[in-house]
């Protein structure tokens, strides 16, 4: 997220894979290339590179896969681990978001693209004085059932207090990553809420994730929220508007959405569209585009509320509805994932994904390492403000 990580980067890699929806898919194009919307080689079972050239890397992307294959494969044939010898090159090669996904990892991780996890329920975010506390608490799940509420504060996990770390991190704990935890495994939360302070065991469990919820606000508005770009999850964008009341203004609420499969992402642009352009990205040094589906509401107001959190393809939706006039975006500036990656399937299975790009919004702005400018700025009461300019267009909250 937006956070900095306090443990060392090949540590924070780690815990970053696989963790959970808020950094759901660190990739923004290597998805639509799994959904067959990008060019693959189905014969080798590996993605072809988007690009000459890594992100941040020293020597061409092409070397650098050339490397990590070649460290793979050396490594198995010495009776080691494949995946540490190509996450090893991938450390050193420069790119910033290269990681390395073991064959278990990775299968996790595409059935997460279905909108299924294994944890407790749990959504963490850090606060304005430092506290990690509970931000969303999911019907059903173990903390549910344990009584967790938004707004308990998180302080430790598995007797490790969480303070200074990111919300990816803590995630990533909840989820047991970095042990390969699966449902039934047992973890202890320290939690406090008010004076009180009490130990809470929770068994990590399957669980199924919301990505949209529909909520009617008072007056004729309907905020729609879109935690992750699952598969689906642009549909649901698109019948949530087209269900709303004539007239009534949307606001989109991406707040801690860690991205998901662009294809997505551009369906939930071709409710707010007509078709015409979403993005632009390089394929082999020539510029391709993303366009939205005609047919659009393209008349009701919109708000966009943003954060920190916003990452990836959820940066690009906002791109494209800032730069197309279809949106005001309100809250603080977006996180700034705007690489393009392709996964690379390694001798024993793992996944090595290398970034070979970046996308660009309709106005021709690169987001990675930038992040998007909300057009009104806002913190702790973003949503109010925010409800507040969907009126200003028109529309009663």
């Amino acid at each position: 997220m937006s956070l900095s990580a306090p443990e060392s980067a090949p540590r924070f890699r780690r815990l970053r894979r696989g963790a959970a929806l808020s950094v759901l898919f660190a990739t923004v194009l290597a998805a639509a290339a799994a959904t067959d919307s990008l060019p693959h080689d189905e014969d080798e079972g590996r993605r072809r590179p988007l690009t000459a050239r890594a992100a941040g890397a020293a020597r061409p992307e092409g070397a650098v896969r050339d490397e990590v294959v070649r460290a793979a494969t050396e490594a198995l044939a010495d009776g080691k681990s494949g995946a540490q010898a190509a996450q090893e090159v991938v450390s050193r090669s420069g790119d910033r978001w290269g990681v390395v996904y073991d064959k278990s990892e990775y299968e996790e991780f595409e059935q997460s693209l279905d909108g299924a996890y294994t944890g407790v329920g749990l959504g963490a975010r850090r606060t304005a004085d430092g506290h990690v506390e509970v931000s969303r608490v999911q019907r059903g799940g173990p903390a549910d059932r344990a009584g967790i509420r938004p707004g308990d504060r998180l302080l430790a996990i598995d007797g490790r207090p969480v303070g200074g770390r990111s919300g990816s991190e803590v995630v990533a704990l909840l989820r047991g990553d970095a042990t390969g935890a699966k449902a039934g495994t047992p973890v202890v939360l320290g939690l406090g809420r008010g004076a009180r302070t009490w130990t809470e065991t929770l068994r990590r469990a399957r669980l199924a994730v919301e990505a949209v919820t529909v909520h009617r606000l008072g007056g004729d508005a309907v905020l729609i929220r879109v935690s992750a770009f699952t598969r689906g999850s642009g549909a649901r964008v698109r019948d949530a508007v087209a269900g709303a009341p004539r007239g009534a203004g949307v606001l989109l609420d991406l707040r801690g959405n860690g991205g998901g499969l662009v294809t997505e992402a551009v369906a939930a642009a071709s409710a707010f569209l007509d078709g015409g352009l979403v993005a632009t990205y390089d394929v082999h040094g020539e510029e391709k585009a993303l366009y939205a589906a005609p047919g659009g509401d393209t008349g009701r107001p919109v708000v966009a509320l943003i954060d920190g959190g916003t990452m990836s393809a959820a940066e690009l939706l906002t791109g494209a509805l800032k730069d197309r006039g279809r949106a005001v975006t309100v809250g603080s500036r977006t996180f700034g994932k705007g690489a393009v990656q392709m996964p690379n399937r390694l001798p024993d299975g793992s996944v090595a994904e290398l970034t070979v790009g970046h996308y660009r919004t309709p106005a021709g702005l690169r987001v990675d390492g930038r992040g998007i400018t909300p057009d009104v700025p806002a913190g702790r009461r973003a949503e109010e403000r925010a409800r507040t300019v969907l009126s200003g267009l028109g529309a009663g909250t």
